[in-house]
């Protein structure tokens, strides 16, 4: 008894890796919405990025693009003419996307054109988007298929050929949309569609607003088309509305730019919540899904 107790006592403890947890992984960067909405939003869309010099010097000067999704939702991938891809929307993640997409980077960097990269799930503490990349908006794709990720010799695998309209199928017609920043409209069945808009303010604020036009009657984005409730995403929130699917994108512009001024007129008000406004407020919450 007493030789177990002490093998116990003096066996090597195993150290934890810490998970830190960062709610607004993307705060700091100029299209902070943008990065939310193509990482929970988007099915099919790219964006070139650009490294910061020092990056470069160390690594070479490698086109990097952004996509929301690559193939086995892998982090990372190389292709054969030496263009990194960076897949934003992943199974394995640590408590830090920001970090995360980060580590993709610099690892893909590493790897040879072509072969397989590999990316730690646990990075660890180290440089993070904001250290990596040159700030500034992007400039995005939206695709209708994911033909942007193969080479040209890849496209003539049937193997690949199949996998590729399996992922196709997977697809839902989405459209940015030029009323606000952020802002999309999709197709998620033939008589449903959504509009989601992605907001730049800070949470408390955004809520605050939202909750005064809810208590005014002036939450809805056309007619009888109700509210459906919202996303919290990476520390910012996603109001959406449930519309008819047999419109087009381009029928919600001017209904939303309607929507964007009230909420923006909202927003200059700044002074304590009134009754309604408070339980339009707990209302919203309640209703508020989380997105992680």
């Amino acid at each position: 008894m007493s030789k177990r107790r002490n093998q116990r006592q003096t066996a090597p403890k195993r150290e934890k890796v810490r998970d830190i947890f960062v709610a607004r992984p993307f705060e700091g960067i100029a299209d902070e919405p943008e990065w939310v909405a193509l990482r929970e939003l988007v099915p099919a869309a790219s964006a070139p990025l650009t490294l910061q010099p020092e990056i470069i010097e160390e690594y070479g000067d490698r086109p990097v693009t952004l996509s929301t999704v690559l193939p086995m939702a892998w982090p990372a991938m190389t292709r054969q003419d030496g263009r990194v891809f960076i897949g934003l929307q992943r199974h394995v993640q640590s408590g830090d996307v920001s970090r995360d997409l980060a580590v993709a980077i610099l690892s893909a960097l590493r790897t040879a054109p072509g072969d397989t990269v590999s990316v730690p799930a646990l990075p660890g503490e180290g440089p993070r988007l904001q250290d990596v990349l040159v700030d500034g908006p992007l400039d995005i794709t939206m695709h209708e298929g994911f033909e942007y990720w193969l080479d040209a010799e890849q496209a003539e695998d049937p193997n690949v050929k199949a996998s590729l309209e399996r992922a196709n199928a997977s697809i839902y017609p989405t459209v940015r949309l030029a009323a606000g920043r952020a802002a999309y409209w999709c197709r998620v069945a033939p008589d449903k569609g959504h509009v989601r808009w992605v907001l730049a303010e800070p949470e408390d604020q955004a809520l605050d607003a939202l909750a005064r036009l809810s208590a005014a009657g002036e939450l809805r984005l056309a007619g009888d088309l109700k509210f459906a409730g919202m996303f919290r995403a990476h520390g910012l929130l996603v109001p959406v509305w449930d519309i008819p699917g047999e419109a087009e994108a381009a029928d919600w512009e001017s209904p939303l730019t309607d929507f964007a001024k009230r909420y923006t007129d909202t927003l200059a008000e700044t002074g304590p919540l009134d009754p309604a406004a408070r339980r339009a407020k707990q209302g919203l919450v309640g209703r508020q899904l989380t997105l992680r």
